[in-house]
Order: structure tokens, then sequence, then C-alpha cells
């Protein structure tokens, strides 16, 4: 992780909620396949805080073989792009232009200050929201409260019901909050498409004298 992270991730596991899920996932990573592989789970705070102007939160990782790699709805570009970013895709080129990334990396977002982060972190291997429930939601929650307090004007894309219960936790009077249904298959016409987020985004960053992001 960066080195601008450390002060919040060491406090965070000091606590007693992640002693406890750190000794589940140990267990869980020596007696099953768990995504993303150790070293990849907290990949997203490999982002300068003091460069993040977008959080995008979504659910879990990705809970096949190859695709999770510790950015939410990034996967290698070696790997099939998956229905969800398909979406996202879709959504951008409606929104503002054909999408700037060939293939299924989003790694040039978190370049840009993009934090792309899961309200869990870690999945069982097929078993989608099976780390649910044992102390993600507790980090991802104090995650999104040090943001919302240590940053001016961000913006938090919330999408799918799990990523939307964060909204009570940031300050609408100085961040922009856009949210919406999850952009899997499952959901996506029922207000992912047409929502626009992308250049909503944009607009609200310019304002701020801050770099538009190339999506």
């Amino acid at each position: 992780m960066h080195e601008s992270w450390k002060p919040f991730l060491k406090s965070e596991f000091e606590k007693p909620y992640f002693k406890e899920l750190a000794g589940f996932l140990h267990e869980e990573y020596e007696k099953k396949t768990i995504f993303p592989r150790k070293e990849l789970v907290f990949r997203a705070f490999m982002t300068d805080l003091d460069e993040v102007k977008v959080v995008i939160l979504g659910q879990d990782p990705y809970h096949t073989p190859g695709a999770a790699e510790g950015l939410a709805f990034s996967v290698p570009n070696s790997q099939p792009i998956p229905p969800s970013l398909i979406n996202i895709y879709k959504e951008i080129d409606a929104d503002i232009g054909k999408h700037a990334n060939p293939r299924g990396s989003l790694s040039n977002w978190q370049k840009q200050g993009v934090l792309l982060l899961n309200t869990v972190l870690t999945v069982e291997a097929h078993r989608p929201k099976s780390h649910s429930g044992k102390g993600w939601e507790i980090f991802t929650t104090e995650t999104i409260k040090y943001l919302n307090e240590r940053r001016p004007h961000l913006v938090f894309i919330l999408w799918g019901r799990d990523a939307r219960n964060k909204k009570v936790l940031i300050d609408t009077s100085k961040h922009l909050v856009l949210e919406s249904v999850h952009p899997s298959p499952l959901s996506a016409y029922n207000g992912f498409f047409g929502s626009r987020p992308f250049s909503k985004c944009n607009e609200f960053l310019k304002k701020n004298g801050m770099d538009e992001i190339v999506w």
C-alpha cells in the first residue's frame, strides 16, 4: 500500500474486529481457494491518499479464477472482460464517448486518482458474497469515513445496494455522491444504464479545479 495510508491501516489492523477478520482469512487462505491472492487484497490502497479524487465502491471481488486483482471491477488484461465491466464500458460510451481502456484492467483509472474499492475485499472461489459479514464491511465503513473527513471535494460512485448503504457516511455538502443499481446484467437495466456517472463526475471535478478522469 502507499505510505499515505499507513497510519489509517495500522490503526484499523490493531482493532479487535480486524484481528478477528485476519484470523478468519488466515484459515480461509490455508484451506480454500480465496480471491484475490493475498498480496493483492489491499491493492486499491496503492493509490496515494492525497491524490484520490474519485471513489468507486462495488460489492465483492470476482469469484472466478484469474479475475480478481484487488481493484473493484478490474481484471488482468489477459482475462475476458466480465459482464459488469462490459456494461460499465457501454455506459461510458453512451455517456461521454468511447472508453479509453482496450481490455479489462482499470489500473489506468487508479493512476488518475480513482480508488477502486469493494465493500468486501475477499471471496471464496465460486461463492459470491461468501466473505460478507466477517468484518470487511466495518473496514470499508471506516475507510469511507476517513476519506470523507480527510479529503475535500471527492466523487463517491456507489454501485449496488451494499455500496449505497455507505451513503449515510458521506458529507454531501462537500462531496458528490452518484449512486445507482449495480452494473451487473441482473440489474443494469433497472437504473445503471442512463445514470451518466462519468460525465457528472468530470463536471464536478472540473468545477472544483481538478483534472477530469480519462474514462
